[in-house]
């Protein structure tokens, strides 16, 4: 009878978080025990163990996890032994889509021992209220963890799981926060840089230069575990990340907490706070500068600051690219008394001229080139529509494969499905009453919009033809999809992302005239199912 029984091939998984607590009964060592008794006692072959140490059972993109699901995948383990269910996971639906389909539909048996759970055995129908029983004690938990830290938040204990850089944790009170000998000096540079005049891109330019590792790379140095690829791609400074050191009020010897809001204890979505509804505890460590610098900083990065138009919306977001790198183009501002705002490229916005040049445009500019380019196709007539199609025949060149093609679709795919995620979860939580019905309206409405033009960016990427057509059928199907619109005053995204495919824009140049010096710029308009750009030169 022996020999007629199933070999299963077993993964071991065990799981411990500090919601669990540190009791020798959940600890890996006793889970350790238990499974490899259970398993020689029944006869399985243990293929290897899977171990996820401080690891939240609502979290399931765990390593561990998610290398055994791998080897589940492959068919090397077809047995799944666990303590009981909380050790899966705490999560009710993701550990039931598991247990109810996801092991059914790969042949794999799932056993948790002090439940008494066998998914061979016909009695499992306990195994939902278990998972049900689980989240809550998850729930409870957190509740009662957010509740503990609300607390010394307002206490002025530090909370954070790191130092802000400058500070570490003090070895006698890890809720209280000392200089760090290291980093210390250099925020202090720093401020003394920014309040003699010296501009952010400098400063950064001068730490790079020097080697001096900015505060991503130097937590990761600190903390060998942490993989320095999780923090940081780049490490360099730049601006943006000057300036974030400049702001923080921490220097000065206050606690400032609160600034985002986690949706829920199953989701990793955060919301930022409005600057009213952060805790801000004063004197609370020592500081880093005094009041009279930091205020002198914080005025002179204010009088740089250009401020958009309130109310202003970039509809050309995910369609104007630089000419040159390829970035998205990135609103900023303007002191240009009249203007709305400019658009410069993404790589130098963020990094400044070391990745590229700014390329900067107008947005009125831009607005009325595209504008007028899409009246001028609407108003030709079907004549001068042929006549166009078989002089663009006739002069068409191969259209250069987009180097950055593979790349965009790789990131627009992979945000699709963040989005697709964050959405289950906002409904998941306003199901358990975590988000109210109009907050999650607003949040949706945020994340489903994002979603719908990353669908549309995608169409139009993922659609190369399988064999060059026929130019002319090409244009024609641009100009019947013109047809639709015979009057266009305005433009709006959704127009947009239906005749266009991008806008490139070049980097502009000052030109000697006769009347004076003026800016000469190029913009390439790539409109829908055309093999050729339309180019604008303009002059300003």
């Amino acid at each position: 009878m022996q020999s007629n029984r199933k070999k299963y091939q077993a993964g071991l998984y065990m799981r411990l978080s500090k919601d669990d607590g540190v009791g020798e009964s959940s600890s890996i060592t006793t889970q350790r025990k238990i499974l490899r008794a259970y398993a020689e006692e029944h006869g399985f072959s243990i293929y290897d163990e899977y171990i996820d140490d401080g690891w939240s059972g609502t979290n399931f993109e765990r390593p561990e996890f998610k290398r055994m699901i791998s080897d589940i995948e492959v068919g090397q383990v077809d047995l799944v032994l666990t303590k009981d269910l909380s050790r899966l996971g705490r999560d009710y639906i993701t550990a039931g889509q598991y247990t109810e389909i996801y092991f059914p539909s790969k042949g794999v048996r799932y056993i948790a021992i002090n439940d008494g759970y066998d998914s061979d055995s016909p009695y499992t129908d306990i195994a939902p209220f278990k998972n049900v029983i689980n989240e809550m004690y998850a729930r409870d938990t957190s509740r009662k963890i957010r509740s503990a830290f609300s607390a010394k938040i307002q206490e002025g204990g530090y909370i954070g799981n790191f130092a802000p850089y400058g500070y570490q944790k003090d070895p006698g009170d890890k809720n209280h926060l000392v200089p760090d000998p290291v980093t210390a000096p250099i925020v202090q540079r720093l401020f003394r840089l920014a309040e003699a005049g010296t501009g952010l891109s400098e400063i950064a330019r001068l730490l790079n230069g020097e080697g001096v590792a900015t505060p991503a790379v130097y937590r990761c140095m600190t903390h060998p575990y942490l993989k320095m690829e999780d923090y940081t791609r780049r490490r360099e400074w730049n601006p943006a990340g000057v300036s974030k050191l400049l702001r923080n009020m921490t220097y000065l010897g206050h606690t400032v907490q609160g600034k985002t809001t986690k949706v829920s204890f199953k989701s990793d979505l955060t919301l930022r706070n409005p600057k009213e509804d952060w805790v801000i505890v004063e004197n609370t460590h020592e500081a880093l500068v005094g009041e009279e610098s930091f205020s002198v900083v914080q005025r002179i990065m204010q009088s740089r600051t250009c401020r958009k138009t309130k109310g202003f919306r970039n509809i050309f977001s995910g369609l104007a690219k630089c000419a040159d790198c390829g970035r998205n183009m990135s609103a900023t501002g303007t002191r240009k008394k009249g203007a709305i705002a400019n658009l410069v490229c993404g790589g130098y916005k963020l990094y400044g001229s070391s990745e590229c040049s700014n390329h900067a445009i107008d947005y009125k500019t831009l607005y009325h080139i595209v504008l007028e380019a899409i009246q001028a196709e609407i108003a030709l007539s079907a004549e001068e529509r042929r006549k166009l199609v078989e002089d663009l025949y006739q002069s068409k060149q191969s259209r250069e494969a987009e180097h950055d093609r593979d790349r965009e679709i790789t990131a627009l795919q992979r945000r699709e499905k963040e989005l697709d995620g964050i959405v289950e979860k906002l409904y998941d939580d306003h199901l358990s009453g975590l988000i109210s019905d109009s907050r999650l309206r607003k949040l949706l409405e945020k994340y489903e919009g994002e979603a719908e033009m990353v669908q549309k960016q995608l169409a139009a990427l993922e659609k190369p033809p399988q064999s060059t057509p026929d130019p002319r059928q090409t244009y024609e199907q641009f100009y019947r999809l013109v047809k639709e619109y015979t009057d266009v005053e305005t433009l709006d995204p959704e127009l947009l992302f239906k005749l266009i495919e991008k806008i490139e824009i070049g980097q502009g140049f000052y030109q000697k005239t006769e009347t004076g010096r003026v800016k000469v710029q190029t913009v390439k308009i790539w409109f829908r199912f055309m093999t050729q750009e339309r180019e604008y030169q303009y002059t300003a």
